[in-house]
């Protein structure tokens, strides 16, 4: 499967488009280092973000959430940066590995153990009870769908009703993207990752 959408220029965005394109390009990604590009050189949107001008609207907000969820999260960065990279090696998304592993080693403090466990589908190391019981629950979520009372009660103990809102909000947002990559960016399963679906959060 190949490229199926092709990027968008920046001249040639109309103004609902471009509205858009300034929203992911600017606002809080601006603010931050950014450990990973947005744009190719000439200025065309990379990843998920150029499906999203397809539907000014829903991109809008789409983009908006992505960044509620990254910038506006109770979750710490460790936790989410696991999180997003534990949704990435069950979906297999290249992309979103990628992207996430340059955010975990220049701003989220992960160690390249810890990424090579999380890449392989395996429960890192952890000696933080707050990151373990949250990505218990990530692995769980991408398991099953949903927590049993005692997991949801887990992980409410260790980052709040709030915090479970939030990881719950962000495995479905980047589940969502690894969704577009592939429908969009003809993005293929990596070798084995299908076989991981069914067992990438196994027991911890």
């Amino acid at each position: 499967m190949g490229v199926r959408l092709g990027g968008l220029l920046p001249a040639d965005l109309d103004e609902e488009q471009a509205e858009v394109y300034r929203a992911i390009t600017g606002g809080a990604r601006a603010s931050v280092p950014r450990a990973f590009p947005l744009t190719d050189q000439e200025g065309r949107l990379r990843g998920p973000f150029n499906a999203m001008l397809l539907s000014p609207p829903v991109g809008f907000a789409t983009q908006a959430l992505g960044a509620a969820v990254r910038y506006n999260s109770s979750l710490s960065a460790r936790v989410r940066e696991m999180a997003i990279l534990a949704v990435a090696a069950h979906w297999g998304s290249a992309f979103e590995r990628e992207a996430h592993e340059a955010v975990g080693r220049t701003s989220a403090g992960l160690a390249e153990s810890e990424m090579s466990a999380l890449r392989a589908g395996r429960m890192p190391e952890l000696t933080e009870p707050a990151e373990r019981a949250a990505l218990r629950a990530t692995r769980e979520l991408l398991r099953h769908d949903t927590l049993s009372d005692d997991q949801y009660a887990d992980a409410v103990a260790a980052i709040g009703e709030r915090g479970v809102f939030e990881l719950t909000t962000l495995v479905g947002y980047y589940a969502m993207l690894a969704l577009q990559l592939r429908v969009f960016l003809g993005e293929a399963s990596s070798s084995g990752s299908d076989d991981r679906r069914a067992s990438a959060t196994g027991t911890p």
